[in-house]
């Protein structure tokens, strides 16, 4: 790797951090902005970046017929807001920036991964 993809990847690893912080917040993006003395225009531009490079990645692994798809996601946690209820009927329930995609278990994963995919470049 050079030393320009070096940065590029460290920057998009920091403002992931900074996407996930502003998620994690409860803020609204202008109230996150104001907190840290950032312009909004500026953190739009760091999250387009970020969905730009999550969409390329995904692609990429896509075309990549050694890895399969089902391999890109490798972490998933269970919210404490789910309820027993929920976790017996065999749903999947996708949460992307405060969008819920639920879909039954049923559903083809190449289906869920192009949702997912169009969802997050949004």
């Amino acid at each position: 790797m050079n030393a320009r993809n070096a940065m590029t990847e460290y920057r998009l690893s920091s403002w992931v951090k900074m996407v996930q912080d502003r998620d994690s917040s409860g803020l609204s993006i202008k109230e996150y902005c104001e907190n840290v003395g950032m312009a909004p225009h500026i953190y739009y531009y760091r999250l387009k970046k970020v969905r730009e490079a999550a969409c390329d990645e995904l692609t990429r692994v896509q075309n990549n017929s050694e890895v399969p798809v089902s391999e890109v996601f490798t972490e998933v946690k269970l919210s404490e807001s789910i309820s027993s209820t929920n976790i017996h009927t065999n749903q999947v329930c996708l949460e992307v920036s405060g969008l819920r995609l639920t879909a039954g278990s049923d559903y083809p994963i190449d289906k869920l991964t192009e949702l997912f995919r169009v969802v997050s470049c949004l």
